[in-house]
């Protein structure tokens, strides 16, 4: 399975560095263009599962406690210091993102899709180095 997390955690840089190259468009570009809104938001989307996959793999490996929410796999890892706590609970509500974009539950805020874009890229990369850090230290 620790090859499966490597895969996942390759797969999250590669997303990651594709939704930093769409950080240079403002929002009106972002509004004005389907298919770039249509790019962002599925780069979005599977960036953010790939981070679900990577904590369910770690708390199946870790036989941890099986969560009821995808909110609640990154809480987990935070419980049982894989990552920070207070990381942990600050990245858990981008599993209900991830939920509005897989499920258009409402027409997705363009709004929040930009200052997602523009703010909590950085997130990902931390979740992705906690997780690299954590592999090495539990598995070298």
């Amino acid at each position: 399975m620790i090859k499966e997390i490597n895969f996942k955690l390759e797969q999250l840089g590669g997303y990651v560095s594709i939704l930093r190259e769409y950080q240079q468009y403002d929002i009106e570009e972002i509004m004005n263009n389907h298919t770039l809104r249509g790019a962002i938001e599925r780069y979005m989307e599977v960036s953010l599962a790939c981070m679900i996959d990577i904590c369910e793999m770690v708390i199946s490996i870790e036989k941890l406690r099986r969560p009821d929410t995808y909110r609640e796999v990154i809480l987990i890892l935070g419980q049982r210091g894989i990552l920070p706590e207070d990381f942990s609970r600050k990245l858990a509500p981008a599993a209900g993102f991830r939920n509005v974009l897989v499920h258009m539950y409402a027409d997705i805020d363009i709004g929040k899709l930009y200052s997602h874009l523009q703010n909590d890229i950085v997130d990902l990369e931390l979740f992705a180095g906690y997780i690299a850090k954590y592999l090495i230290s539990r598995y070298r």
